[in-house]
């Protein structure tokens, strides 16, 4: 993918977290019991200088997936006073990302309203490439990004 960042945010380390199905169901019992997959996840959010959401809306809330994962650290504290930035790309998607930060304010977590974004994509069927070569979804995106990058 084409880059976003301007030369002076290029070395900032980006961790795409890509196993929220792996996480059980949550169950306030195993707190301290906690199977590995919750373990890392909370290590992952812990050592993260922010965390960066985009979610698809669905059946006006947010996927299942993400709320079993955001209630595994309701009550560890990895998201406190955490930066986040929320990015929408559905203009229609309304009901997830009010849903979202409710969620996140009730945790803690520090919104970072400037660099939460919902862009328009130009169509259903693109790639990173496509996106980054959209003039005014990458320019959106990449002044997003540099707001969320200086709050961290």
């Amino acid at each position: 993918m084409g880059s976003l960042l301007p030369t002076s945010c290029s070395l900032l380390p980006l961790n795409l977290y890509d196993s929220l199905s792996d996480l059980p169901h949550f169950n306030p019992d195993l707190e301290g019991t906690e199977l590995p997959s919750v373990k890392d996840f909370r290590t992952q959010l812990q050592i993260s200088g922010g965390v960066l959401i985009s979610t698809p809306e669905y059946a006006h809330g947010i996927p299942g997936v993400l709320k079993n994962a955001l209630d595994w650290v309701v009550g560890s504290g990895e998201r406190y006073r955490k930066p986040v930035a929320l990015f929408n790309a559905s203009p229609r998607a309304i009901h997830a990302q009010a849903s979202l930060k409710e969620i996140l304010q009730t945790m803690d977590a520090r919104i970072i309203n400037e660099a939460s974004i919902t862009v328009l994509l130009p169509s259903n069927q693109i790639d990173e490439n496509d996106i980054v070569s959209h003039s005014e979804t990458s320019s959106v995106l990449h002044n997003a990004i540099v707001t969320f990058v200086s709050a961290i």
